[in-house]
């Protein structure tokens, strides 16, 4: 799957990882995550795509967007949008695909393998446009969590789907080893596993 020879660069879709790691029970240590792909080829660069809320003053996001960028990580915000749906709930949606997806076709002419953490359909046809680039794509979510959080036609269309519990030995913390943090992502503009 991985050649050692090949530039290699992560994309990681904040909320969708998060989301995919805590069905499964699991917390993701970013570190660990970095040597891991760092042992499979020359890792070149690591993205990480999240929304942020602008009018709060301290978000539990924060201390890990900081640790990250500090620690080998290309991190990249926005701010997010608030509104009031038509039941009167509060509702933050932030959606970065078009970043992610601008970011992979850049670094297309530098890297020979591009490895997208997100199980989001939207993604498919940008896998697709990869592909057409001569690029390797795999794609890293999880059919085993309930439900799948990965969209088939994402699955079908990488090269290569890593399942996110597969690598819970060498990239994953047991929430029971940190206190507890209450951080809740934020939510993409559309459902994320839908394959339309």
């Amino acid at each position: 799957m991985f050649d050692p020879r090949e530039k290699i660069a992560l994309f990681i879709d904040g909320a969708n990882l998060y989301a995919a790691s805590k069905s499964l029970n699991f917390d993701i240590d970013y570190r660990k995550l970095l040597k891991a792909f760092q042992s499979r080829g020359y890792l070149l660069r690591a993205y990480y795509y999240t929304a942020l809320i602008e009018d709060q003053e301290y978000s539990s996001i924060r201390p890990l967007i900081d640790w990250l960028d500090y620690n080998g990580y290309k991190v990249v915000t926005k701010p997010a949008k608030e509104f009031t749906d038509s039941m009167g709930r509060r509702k933050i949606k932030g959606n970065m695909d078009i970043e992610l997806a601008i970011d992979a076709m850049e670094q297309s002419d530098v890297v020979d393998h591009l490895v997208i953490f997100s199980g989001d359909g939207d993604f498919t046809s940008l896998v697709e446009a990869l592909q057409r680039k001569g690029r390797k794509v795999t794609v890293v979510s999880s059919l085993s969590s309930q439900p799948p959080m990965i969209a088939d036609d994402l699955r079908r269309q990488a090269d290569y789907f890593i399942d996110l519990n597969s690598l819970k030995s060498e990239i994953g913390r047991d929430p029971s080893e940190r206190p507890q943090r209450a951080f809740t992502p934020v939510e993409d503009d559309e459902d994320d596993f839908d394959d339309d």
